[in-house]
């Protein structure tokens, strides 16, 4: 089984786990839309790719702006067709107490990390719907969303949102042969974790089961079970990649 002759688009694939995402799928076949506003971070990615032997075309986007969402649709649809695929991997998080945080942060989390993913949805899915098009979508949410995180809370109710988005759209969009599922991370070894303190890092790590981080390429894997035709009767589900930390229904 292959992604040979799809198009996949995957938000924040500029590092992290939204690029191993985008890597993968490449290397599987599919033609991939790398999507992120850091364009320099996104052009690398689409190098690895194309230097590996696969296809990849680097879109700007900022999934705050409902505006710049629609661009990125109709830019997609010209260039490359309606998407097999979609995968959205963006997020963005800041750690501190909730009594420090200000409206400011509160309102970009909520734009990113869950209407970006409600606004692009629903921007390809009207056209995918009317093509009566098979897709499968992926919502990379987290584990703070399932079971909460200190020092996270909006960030953990955006994630937790977004879980919620993703039953309900699978739900509604079954009868059209849309598959919609979300694969939650616990902490991994990404750019974003690097920035947390030191101590907030090695508590994380010794109290994962498997005393590790995960990889963006474990990530990966998870995702590329649910676009695969092994998940296609396959949806609304929410699979952890936490090595054990969250061993929560």
């Amino acid at each position: 089984m292959t992604l040979t002759n799809q198009i996949a688009v995957v938000t924040g694939a500029a590092s992290g786990i939204g690029r191993a995402i985008a890597l993968n799928l490449a290397d599987d076949g599919a033609m991939v839309a790398v999507v992120d506003r850091d364009q320099t971070g996104a052009k690398e990615t689409v190098a690895s790719i194309e230097g590996a032997g696969g296809s990849a075309v680097a879109f700007d986007t900022d999934l705050s702006d409902p505006a710049s969402i629609l661009r990125l649709r109709d830019e997609v649809v010209e260039q490359l067709g309606l998407p097999d695929v979609i995968v959205n991997a963006a997020g963005f998080d800041r750690v501190e107490p909730f009594l420090q945080n200000d409206d400011a942060l509160w309102t970009g989390l909520v734009a990113v990390n869950y209407l970006g993913p409600v606004r692009l949805c629903h921007a390809f899915l009207t056209s995918i719907v009317a093509a009566e098009r098979a897709t499968k979508i992926v919502n990379i949410a987290s584990d703070a969303g399932r079971v909460g995180s200190m020092g996270e809370t909006v960030y953990a109710g955006t994630k937790g949102a977004l879980i919620a988005f993703t039953k309900s759209l699978a739900r509604e969009m079954a009868r059209y042969r849309v598959n919609v599922n979300c694969v939650c991370p616990g902490p991994t070894d990404t750019p974003l974790f690097g920035t947390l303190p030191e101590k907030i890092r090695t508590g994380l790590e010794r109290a994962i089961p498997f005393r590790r981080l995960g990889t963006p390429e474990e990530v990966a894997s998870a995702v590329r079970f649910f676009v695969s035709e092994d998940a296609d009767f396959v949806t609304g589900q929410v699979l952890s990649v936490s090595g054990g930390l969250t061993m929560a229904g």
